[in-house]
C-alpha cells in the first residue's frame, strides 16, 4: 500500500474526487476484459491489485502524476476504455492505475486536413457521431466501437473491420502528444511524412504504454462514402476461398471489408464490401466478383453481409451493458471468457494454408477444437477461435492452454507473429523475447533510456 501522503499530494494534483481508494475501485480498475481461463501462464498476475487510482482532467495534470510517481518510484498504468482483451491494463506490481476518461475532448475536426484530434479518453462511438456530422468517419472501425477509447487501440495497433482499405489503426495516427516516464511532454507533428530522423509516433503504436501516456492523438479520417456495395461469396474450400483473397491482394484490390470465415456446420464465405466514389465502388465489387468466381467462388448475394455488418458491434454492446466497469468476478464470469480462446496470428502468405494445416494435426492431438477458422482484412491475418473438445474433462484448460503455445509458437517457427490485433499484453509475455530475438533487447534498451526505474505500466511488452 501506498503512504496517506501519496493520495494527498494526488488529490492536490486531480482534485477532490479523482482519486479512488475503496476496494470496489481497485478491483474494478485492476483488470481488463482478460480471463483467468484465457490468461494461461499469466495468472499470477490477478493476484495483485491497484494501489490507487488517479483521474487526471488535462496532459498538465497527467505530467503532474507521472513527476510525483517518477520521484517517488511507484509503478503507473495508463488506463483508458479497460476493454482490452489481453491484459494488458493489470497492475502487476500495483502502484497508481491512471484513468484517462476525464481526458474526453474532441479538440479539432479538420475537413481540409482530413484529420481529427482529440484526447486520449474519446470513445471510438463519440468520434463517429461527431465526424457524422461533417460528413466525415474514422477509418478504425473494430467491435469494440461502443467501448475502446481512442489512446487504447493505439496503444495496441487494433484492427478494426475496415482494416483492408484504411489498414490498422497506427496506420492512421498522424500525431502524438506523450507524457513520457520522467514527466516531460513530447509533441510530435501533424504531418504525413518525416525525413528529419524518424518517426517518434511508432514508438508509442502498440507498445501498450511502456514508453508514455498518450494524452492527444491526431488521426486520419475520411470522407464517408459516396456508395456502398455488400457482397458474399461461398467457396467449396478455405483454400479456394484463401487463393482469391490472395490475388485480390496481388491485384491492389483493396474492399474496405475482406473477411473469409470457415466456421462448423457452416458454409465458407467470403463476406465483402466496397465503399467511396461511385464510380471506384462499381469497378471493384465487378473485378472482385470476376476474381472470386475464378476461384470456384459462388455469388449468394449481399443478405449473409448486410447481417454481418449489421451485428459487428453487438459484442461491444453487450459488454458495455454487461461488463464494463464491473467487478472482476462479474467480467470473469461472461460465457465467451469461460471456455474459448481466440488467436489472431501474421504469417508470410506463402505460410498461411500450410500453417493451418499443421495446426489442425497439434490441435487434433490435443483435443481442442476449432470452432472458427478466419482471414481477416489480408490474407495473411490468419485468425482461430478454439475451445476444448471436451470442456468438462479434468485438465481441459491446461491442455488447451499447451496447445495454444504450440500454434502460437509454430507461427512464430514459420517466420510470423503471435498476436496481429490485440498486443500481447500479460498474457503472451512470456513468448515476445522468443519472436522478436534482438529486437527484444533493443525495445529493452530503449525502456531503459526513457524509463531506467521502471514504472510505466511494468511487466508489459516482457519488460
Amino acid at each position: 500500500m501506498l503512504e496517506t501522503s501519496i493520495a494527498e499530494s494526488l488529490t492536490r494534483i486531480v482534485g477532490d474526487g479523482n482519486v479512488l481508494t475503496a476496494p470496489y475501485d481497485l478491483d474494478r480498475y485492476s483488470a481488463d476484459a482478460l480471463t483467468p481461463f484465457r490468461a494461461f501462464r499469466a495468472g499470477y498476475a490477478f493476484e495483485r491489485l491497484a494501489d490507487l487510482v488517479a483521474r487526471p482532467g488535462s496532459a498538465g495534470e497527467v505530467a503532474q502524476v507521472v513527476t510525483l510517481a517518477a520521484g517517488e518510484g511507484i509503478p503507473i498504468v495508463p488506463y483508458g476504455g479497460g476493454t482490452g482483451v489481453m491484459g494488458g491494463v493489470l497492475p502487476v506490481r500495483g502502484g497508481i492505475v491512471v484513468d484517462l476518461r476525464r481526458l474526453n475532448r474532441i479538440r479539432e475536426i479538420s475537413s481540409r486536413d482530413m484529420t481529427a484530434t482529440v484526447e486520449p479518453g474519446v470513445v471510438l462511438q463519440e468520434l463517429v457521431d461527431a465526424l457524422a456530422e461533417h460528413n466525415l468517419m474514422p477509418g478504425h472501425d473494430p467491435y469494440s466501437v461502443p467501448i475502446a477509447t481512442v489512446a487504447g487501440t493505439i496503444s495496441t495497433n487494433g484492427v478494426g473491420y475496415r482494416a483492408s482499405a484504411f489498414g490498422p489503426m497506427g496506420q492512421q495516427v498522424v500525431a502524438l502528444q506523450v507524457v513520457l516516464p520522467d514527466g516531460r511532454i513530447l509533441d510530435t507533428r501533424p504531418v504525413p511524412k518525416y525525413s528529419s530522423g524518424p518517426n517518434l509516433n511508432h514508438l508509442f503504436i502498440g507498445s501498450e504504454g511502456v514508453f508514455g501516456i498518450i494524452t492527444q492523438a491526431t488521426i486520419r479520417v475520411f470522407r464517408r462514402p459516396e456508395a456502398q456495395v455488400f457482397a458474399t461469396v461461398a467457396f467449396d474450400s478455405f483454400d479456394r476461398g484463401f487463393d482469391a483473397a490472395a490475388e485480390l491482394m496481388a491485384l491492389e484490390l483493396h474492399p474496405t471489408l475482406l473477411d473469409l470465415t470457415e466456421a462448423e456446420d457452416e458454409e465458407i464465405k467470403m463476406f465483402l464490401l466496397f465503399e467511396g466514389y461511385r464510380e471506384g465502388v462499381a469497378a471493384q465489387e465487378r473485378r472482385a466478383m470476376q476474381v472470386c468466381a475464378q476461384f470456384g467462388g459462388r455469388d449468394i448475394g449481399p443478405e449473409p453481409t448486410l447481417d454481418y455488418w449489421a451485428d459487428r458491434h453487438q459484442s461491444g454492446e453487450r459488454y458495455k451493458r454487461n461488463a464494463l466497469g464491473r467487478p472482476r468476478e462479474e467480467r470473469w464470469n461472461r460465457q465467451w471468457g469461460r471456455r474459448t480462446d481466440y488467436l489472431h496470428m501474421a504469417l508470410p502468405l506463402s505460410q498461411v494454408l500450410e500453417y493451418r494445416r499443421r495446426c489442425d494435426r497439434l490441435l487434433a492431438a490435443r483435443g481442442v477444437k476449432v470452432v472458427e477458422y478466419a482471414i481477416w482484412s489480408r490474407p495473411e491475418f490468419f485468425s482461430m477461435m478454439v475451445e476444448p473438445v471436451d470442456p468438462d474433462r479434468d485438465g481441459a484448460g491446461d491442455n488447451l492452454a499447451e496447445a495454444v503455445e504450440e500454434v502460437l509458437t509454430l507461427a512464430q517457427d514459420l517466420g510470423g507473429v503471435m498476436e496481429y490485433c490485440h498486443g500481447p499484453g500479460i498474457k503472451l509475455n512470456h513468448l515476445l523475447a522468443r519472436e522478436q530475438g534482438v529486437g527484444h533487447q533493443v525495445i529493452r534498451d530503449i525502456k531503459q533510456t526513457l524509463d531506467p526505474s521502471n514504472i510505466m505500466n511494468p511487466g508489459k511488452l516482457g519488460l
